[in-house]
């Protein structure tokens, strides 16, 4: 009876929704179909969610000695794990002088130590694991009008005088030339302590590593519904599963299933290309020193070069379940305002994804109930702080929830109007920064 469901769920799983199409999709390294969950299951820890915060979650506690299981709807690294820019940048979303002004100087210190500790512990684990995602070295931040300069300068210092931060340096706008061939720019911060990669590689490797662990990951597995208590029940269309905990992972992908929080997120989409390959020289010249970059705008662009000479370009929101018709039309304008010279090239992939955001641009980490925890709305810097939380949470788990609760505390307010009102709210006020970027 249990090899005829296991055989179901094998062909069940072929059924799947792939990877949706992108650069990342189509250079990924292969990794095995996994099976949806099929029967009555118990273990000690119900992951929902296959994205970074999921897989690291998983991860940590499986090396705990914990029975861990993982449901991903989809795919694992189906969402913004996936299909993101790769960018593994230092601190909070917020920046350094905001994070003292919003939460003082000394929570600001461990805040930024915490995301800190996360980007090496990125650079460890794809050591570590052998994970291949082309991991390089260097981001940096492009100010868009002259007078963002002052604030990269006033960020540098706080980062040397406050954080004890020493690892960037500061491109006068007269000296744009020799780190990027656009003259868009009006100075930079280059922060040599922070990388980039093939995102999706890198959500792969740590399946791989969740699984060697003693994970048990389950991909086409949408979890239907569950019940927090001193023994969660998780439903799917499939299985049934009871764990001692449940950790919600879901982000911009929640929908309905948890509404305590889901008012304080709110889903947007994001966008990006990949150009036709550029050639050894051209590609060079664009990005003398193979940086990943991104602009001071509220809307960001951001962008850098693929290893096999393509720029892939990031830029342009819309705000709902609505994509643009033509996704390569709608971000070339952008890419063609920093890279004018780029006219001539083909667009050879274009793709979206689904990201969350908090209103005050910090994550949101809390409990639920007796059983549950989570975490969601990391705003465009998660790559770094998934891995953070999926740390935080195992420690919170394991009953050291210190650190965990330095984030839990922070104050959250939900979206104007709940889930119902809160787009057209978001909306109007988008649209207000999008002029001042313009302006």
């Amino acid at each position: 009876m249990l090899d005829r469901a296991r055989r179901r769920a094998t062909v069940a799983a072929m059924n799947a929704p792939p990877h949706p199409p992108s650069y990342y999709a189509a250079t990924a390294i292969p990794a095995p179909e996994r099976p949806p969950l099929v029967g009555e299951v118990d273990c000690d820890v119900c992951v929902i969610g296959g994205g970074y915060t999921g897989l690291f979650s998983a991860l940590h506690l499986a090396e705990r000695g914990y029975d861990v299981v993982l449901l991903e709807a989809a795919r694992i690294g189906w969402g913004a794990s996936g299909r993101n820019g790769g960018q593994l940048g230092s601190g909070q979303r917020l920046g350094a002088l905001e994070l003292i002004e919003a939460y003082g100087r000394e929570d600001a210190i461990r805040l930024w130590a915490l995301a800190e500790e996360a980007k090496a512990a990125v650079r460890e684990r794809i050591a570590r694991h052998a994970i291949a995602c082309d991991y390089r070295p260097g981001i940096l931040a492009a100010a868009i009008k002259p007078g963002h300069f002052a604030w990269i300068e006033k960020t540098a210092a706080c980062l040397a005088e406050v954080y004890d931060y020493h690892r960037v340096e500061v491109i006068a706008p007269g000296d744009m030339a020799r780190v990027i061939e656009s003259e868009r720019y009006h100075g930079a911060m280059l922060d040599r302590d922070t990388g980039h990669f093939h995102p999706l590689n890198y959500a792969l490797g740590l399946a791989a590593a969740a699984e060697a662990a003693g994970a048990r990951l389950f991909e086409d597995s949408a979890v239907t519904r569950y019940e927090d208590g001193a023994r969660a029940r998780v439903e799917t269309a499939r299985a049934r599963l009871r764990a001692r905990y449940v950790i919600l992972c879901c982000n911009g992908y929640l929908d309905g299933l948890e509404p305590r929080i889901a008012g304080k997120i709110m889903p947007i989409q994001n966008y990006m290309i990949a150009t036709a390959p550029l050639g050894e020289a051209r590609a060079g010249a664009l990005i003398p020193g193979n940086h990943a970059v991104f602009d001071t705008k509220f809307v960001v662009d951001y962008f850098r070069l693929s290893p096999d000479g393509r720029l892939l370009f990031g830029g342009g929101e819309t705000y709902g379940n609505r994509q643009p018709r033509d996704i390569a039309a709608f971000v070339r304008k952008y890419m063609l305002r920093v890279f004018p010279q780029l006219s001539d090239v083909a667009i050879d992939y274009a793709w979206g994804g689904q990201l969350a955001i908090t209103l005050n641009r910090m994550p949101h980490f809390g409990r639920l109930g007796k059983s549950g925890y989570f975490a969601q709305g990391f705003s465009g810097h998660g790559v770094a702080l998934t891995t953070l939380a999926g740390r935080l949470i195992a420690e919170a788990v394991a009953g050291c929830a210190e650190r965990f609760d330095l984030f839990a505390k922070i104050r959250h307010h939900a979206f104007p109007g709940g889930t119902l009102l809160r787009k057209p709210g978001l909306v109007v006020g988008m649209l207000y920064y999008a002029l001042k970027d313009r302006l």
